[in-house]
């Protein structure tokens, strides 16, 4: 196993006005389970089939350890068979005409391992991802959560230095979905193995992944742990893209609104440093409501407001919240007591404010960590 690392690639597709990945250079540490994450035509899936040799990069160069697999410039191209990676598509890609137990082994046996030591292979795999009693049936006979369980199975029994991932799970129904993000965070443990993840579902990258590079219209915009991600994002699409309910974006410089006045007014008293800031964020959860105004905590930011609606989601409430005009939304795990109370006051911590400059990168406070 080795890192991989990709330098100044370029991917440009004929007859394209624009790069589908532009100046991307991203490290991948040897046993990393890291996501690529972005909506969709950012460069994710390109990224990854460079990767694995599908493609080709136009510029720059790719290497495994210390070998280069890919470079252009250089005149080397490695082959997928020979760098020692296992690709799963989010369409299985199964054979129709082999039985499970055949498309396990069928890895197997293009490596020219005897049948016997194949069959034993095949059926430890397939016991360990509860496929064994398919063995016999062909893909049509099984469920969708099945086979792609079939696809993991005939990827992983070849036992190979990196597993790539392309959106595998964007098939299945939400059960499915959350059985087989654990069935691969097992894996991952178990495997010891380098995960390449592409995915546009920002909750399956937040859950799943040790690290996450977000993307976007094939420029990689920030690299780090999902709590670094979501707690510092590098800039407003980041901010925006992340999170289970949309951030709360307030206009500081342009809206004229009492909220946007008023959270102007505050920064400039906490950060006399950053008040040229032209919008903020705050994240729901971060919004804290009550019936009374909280007198504890003078450094935080506090304002009246008027509770418009309740949301029960399950486990936690939406709070519809509007002030000077503006609505905002607020997130709680805890049962609401509001009863017919329509006058509410929020409260949010200095901390809690992402401030965002006029080309929408990230204003890093001096009591922040840096990250990527």
């Amino acid at each position: 196993m080795a890192t991989i690392k990709l330098s100044n690639i370029e991917k440009v597709y004929d007859r394209a006005v624009t790069p589908s990945v532009s100046n991307l250079n991203l490290e991948i540490k040897n046993g990393e389970f890291l996501c690529l994450l972005g909506p969709s035509g950012c460069g994710k899936t390109t990224t990854l089939r460079m990767i694995a040799g599908l493609e080709h990069p136009s510029a720059g160069s790719i290497t495994v350890g210390d070998r280069v697999v890919d470079s252009l410039e250089e005149g080397i191209f490695v082959p997928p068979e020979k760098r020692g990676m296992g690709l799963v598509f989010q369409s299985y890609a199964l054979w129709p005409h082999l039985t499970i137990a055949q498309n396990v082994d069928f890895g197997l046996k293009l490596k020219k391992i005897d049948r016997a030591q194949r069959e034993r292979m095949a059926a430890k795999v397939m016991d360990a991802l509860g496929i064994a009693k398919y063995a016999k049936r062909y893909p049509s006979e099984l469920s969708g959560g099945q086979q792609q369980r079939v696809a993991l199975a005939r990827m992983l029994v070849v036992n190979p230095d990196v597993i790539l991932l392309d959106e595998p799970l964007s098939n299945l129904d939400a059960k499915l979905r959350l059985d087989m993000r654990a069935e691969l965070k097992k894996i991952h443990h178990e495997a010891k193995s380098t995960f390449v993840f592409v995915t546009h579902d920002q909750w399956e990258a937040m859950t799943l992944a040790s690290t996450i590079a977000v993307m976007n219209e094939g420029h990689l915009l920030q690299v780090g742990t999902p709590t670094e991600i979501y707690d510092y994002p590098t800039n407003r699409f980041v901010a925006e893209f992340l999170g289970a309910s949309p951030i709360n974006m307030v206009e500081t410089v342009r809206d004229k609104v009492p909220l946007a006045q008023m959270i102007s007014m505050y920064l400039e008293k906490v950060f006399p440093d950053l008040a040229k800031a032209h919008s903020v964020g705050i994240r729901p959860e971060s919004i804290v409501v009550s019936t009374n105004p909280d007198s504890t905590h003078p450094e935080d930011f506090h304002a009246q407001a008027e509770l418009e609606s309740v949301l029960p989601t399950g486990g936690s409430w939406i709070l519809q919240i509007s002030l000077g005009g503006q609505r905002i939304f607020a997130i709680t795990s805890e049962i609401p007591q509001f009863g017919d109370t329509k006058n509410v006051y929020i409260r949010v911590r200095k901390k809690s404010f992402h401030l965002f400059d006029a080309d929408t990168q990230r204003i890093r406070p001096s009591h922040e960590p840096k990250v990527n």
